[in-house]
């Protein structure tokens, strides 16, 4: 699939995650992005879930609430989708059933202001040619299925910080610079 998948090692599963997965997918069905925070073993497993995610969100008319309550068997009962649908694209969070439907769907629009404000209008294809730095943004809202910020500025600090040190370690690799040069700079010398 064109969607990047990131699954939490197993050491680090909490059942008690409020946010058990985030899935992004357009209107046709196909994953942008999906963030699984509790596991679900096996990727036919996965595909299965964001299928089921996709089914249910997408036949709802636009005029109805953006939650709804179900099961989903790999995360177990009193499971709540949490959706917010923008243009091409469905933004579903699937919560514990005692988290607050206003309070994920601000943090859902944290979200996607942080992309907009990242990538200037955001679009599906930021999402498919930029993962890493998506996966980024979501890392500094959401870290093993707990919110760690929803302040945007406090975001937006943090992705600028981390894009600023991205570029200043780019401007000390020369162009000039052979492999060998750039493995020791590395520390890895000629066993690299």
């Amino acid at each position: 699939t064109s969607a990047l998948c990131l699954l939490i090692p197993p050491h680090h599963y909490n059942n008690n995650n409020m946010i058990k997965g985030i899935i992004i997918v357009n209107n046709s069905g196909k994953p942008r992005l999906v963030k699984f925070y509790q596991n679900v073993f096996g990727e036919q497993r996965q595909q299965s879930v964001i299928r089921r995610v996709f089914q249910q969100v997408s036949t709802r008319p636009d005029s109805f609430c953006n939650y709804l309550e179900g099961s989903v068997p790999e995360w177990g009962e009193n499971i709540k989708l949490i959706y917010r649908h923008y243009a091409t694209l469905y933004f579903v969070f699937a919560v514990d059933s005692q988290e607050s439907d206003l309070g994920i769907l601000d943090l859902i629009q944290v979200f996607v202001e942080a992309l907009d404000k990242r990538f200037e209008n955001v679009c599906e294809l930021d999402l498919i040619f930029h993962s890493d730095r998506v996966h980024y943004i979501l890392d500094e809202i959401v870290m093993g299925g707990m919110v760690l910020e929803t302040n945007i500025n406090s975001i937006l600090q943090a992705i600028n910080d981390q894009e600023r040190m991205h570029n200043e370690s780019m401007k000390k690799v020369q162009q000039s610079d052979s492999v060998d040069a750039i493995s020791t700079k590395l520390g890895a010398g000629r066993n690299w």
